[in-house]
């Protein structure tokens, strides 16, 4: 007498027999081009607002420092910018630009604007 074949469930996995994949995954190549100018964008962003941070405790008499903080903070966020569309393989010159100088608008309004 043979017993009856084990009945496996489907959420397991069976040696020897793939789960198929679904039909929208993604490419670790794509997956990749998406998390490095992620990364790129958060890593000089960061850094951007840190100088905006900067900026804001300085004292009020130091205007010039002041700005040149500021400066400095919408060139790091251009940059930032401007690396997403590099590795992304887009041209430098884009709307998408206007992006970078979010940081020093924020700055420039808790500096002077308050």
């Amino acid at each position: 007498m043979t017993s009856p074949p084990i009945k496996r469930r489907k959420h397991l996995m069976v040696p020897g027999q793939p789960r198929p994949t679904p039909g929208n995954a993604m490419s670790i190549t794509t997956v990749q081009g998406w998390v490095l100018p992620s990364l790129a964008f958060l890593t000089i962003e960061h850094l951007a607002a840190g100088i905006v941070i900067a900026a804001a405790f300085t004292p009020p008499a130091e205007t010039g420092s002041r700005i040149g903080h500021l400066v400095v903070a919408s060139g790091c966020g251009t940059l930032a910018v401007a690396a997403v569309l590099l590795i992304h393989q887009r041209s430098i010159l884009a709307p998408w630009l206007l992006l970078g100088l979010l940081p020093d608008m924020v700055g420039a309004w808790l500096c002077f604007g308050t």
